[in-house]
């Protein structure tokens, strides 16, 4: 069973997997952002307290030194004792936060409407067969489903189709010299679907008739004179005239009807998030990290049906863990982003395309071990069918010269719609590159149910084209 929006319960650890994350001890817990669960977004939202004036009734009547409590024109009002005139520190509490609560639906429906967004979520995996309607047909089934109706009216097309005019017919056995093939031969060029038998036995009931053989016959001079003088009656004025006697019916012509059987498809996803975990990525950049992951997460389980998220991270190598670990950890290592593809293919093995809607999104501050990303993670993105590629850099301030990453990126795929590069600076970039990314796959145009028009073979060869030297899109 697939529970939305959260990790599988516990499972055997696949390669490259690690049970405790490497760094220091007790790094803060990240991911939670004002502690949604799976089900529910809660947003926060900070309390403003409006002035208001009250009036204090005291027993003098007013706040004067006059006789009887009345003041004299002139006379100086004393400030009360503690009315906030003490000297002190700035108070250091935060101020109170409430929490607006919605379920992911409702935070991607406001999502779609404040960023214009027009994603539509693809059926995979069909869960149920519903029948309705017995308005389907099939030729075998029981014979209660017989359907009589289409049964009668297959027969009666037959029967109108092979019926014909026999007087007329029968007349072209009266031309002068014709034998049983003249008269045949005249028929079928009449288009009457006559047969050579049916001739042959009229011919002999004509002989026996008349006492003479047909071809001694010779009512009428030529076929030419026959087709001038009479034409064959339409079969519905033979119907109307003598109404219709039998329909012939044969075991082919037998339908039955099949109730009409619906597939409905579970719209569910995959979310791989993969994050750079090397000494590099200070807390800064991993909190932009979390600031646009954790939206697109749950703009997605409000999409779909049914949703499941892993997360990777890597630095020279790559493990799987939680959610909570995931924003937060950091190594001392270097990096080598391919290593996380390298797992995130794994992943999906467990995820076929056919049945699940994949996305695979990445985040890092661009740098990278020397050529590994023209040699080893375009190379792999481009193996890894997926709905959307994203790679998000994060480098405060502005890129490093050596923040290349998100460069060669763009460079090779260019502007296809199913990868998508976004760079965040700060916490104002993050709606901009959560557009540019969702935006990116709402763009992709329809695709059939689980796949791109072409197959999962056909994009794949489209994106090594564009590497390679082809078209780009």
């Amino acid at each position: 069973m697939i529970r939305r929006g959260t990790n599988r319960g516990p499972r055997a650890l696949p390669r490259g997997r690690r049970d405790a994350p490497r760094g220091p001890r007790g790094v803060h817990q990240h991911g939670d952002l004002g502690g949604s669960g799976p089900d529910r977004i809660r947003i926060p939202v900070k309390i403003v307290d409006l002035p208001s004036f009250e009036y204090d009734r005291r027993s003098a009547g007013g706040v004067g030194r006059g006789q009887d409590g009345q003041p004299q024109p002139g006379q100086p009002v004393d400030p009360e004792p503690g009315d906030g005139d003490e000297e002190g520190e700035p108070g250091e509490e935060g101020g109170d936060h409430e929490y607006y609560e919605m379920d992911p639906e409702e935070f991607a429906r406001e999502l779609d409407e404040a960023l214009g967004l027009d994603l539509e979520p693809k059926g995979k995996e069909v869960v149920e067969e519903v029948e309705g309607d017995f308005t389907d047909i099939a030729r075998a089934g029981p014979r209660g489903t017989l359907d009589v109706d289409e049964f009668f009216k297959r027969g009666l097309k037959r029967h109108l189709a092979t019926d014909f005019d026999e007087s007329f017919v029968r007349e072209g056995l009266f031309v002068a010299g014709a034998g049983v093939d003249d008269a045949f031969e005249w028929a079928r060029s009449r288009g009457i679907p006559v047969s050579r038998g049916w001739v042959a036995d009229e011919a002999a009931t004509v002989a026996e008739e008349t006492g003479e053989p047909v071809a001694a016959l010779d009512r009428w001079e030529s076929f030419d004179a026959l087709d001038a003088a009479r034409d064959p009656e339409p079969v519905s004025a033979r119907i109307r005239r003598n109404g219709l006697k039998r329909v012939p019916f044969r075991p082919e012509d037998e339908r039955y009807r099949h109730p009409e059987v619906t597939e409905r498809r579970e719209r569910n996803v995959v979310v791989v998030n993969v994050r750079d975990a090397s000494g590099s990525m200070r807390e800064k950049k991993r909190e932009l990290v979390e600031r646009v992951f954790t939206p697109m997460d749950w703009y997605l389980t409000g999409k779909y049906d049914a949703a499941e998220f892993r997360y990777v991270v890597h630095d020279a190598e790559a493990w799987e863990v939680d959610r909570g670990d995931f924003f937060g950890i950091q190594s001392g290592g270097g990096t080598r982003i391919s290593s996380a593809y390298e797992l995130v293919a794994e992943i999906l093995e467990e995820y076929p395309y056919s049945e699940w809607n994949r996305y695979v999104f990445a985040a890092g501050d661009s740098e990278n071990a020397g050529s590994d990303t023209t040699e080893n993670v375009i190379p792999l993105m481009e193996s890894i069918d997926a709905n959307l590629h994203a790679y998000v850099e994060t480098q405060p301030g502005g890129a490093a010269s050596n923040a290349r990453h998100a460069d060669e990126l763009e460079a090779a795929f260019g502007d296809a719609d199913d990868v998508a590069v976004a760079r965040v600076a700060d916490p104002d970039d993050v709606t901009d590159a959560i557009y540019e990314i969702l935006s990116t796959e709402a763009d992709g145009g329809d695709r059939g149910e689980g796949e791109s028009d072409a197959g999962p073979d056909a994009t794949t060869a489209s994106r090594a084209a564009r590497r390679g030297g082809g078209d780009r899109r």
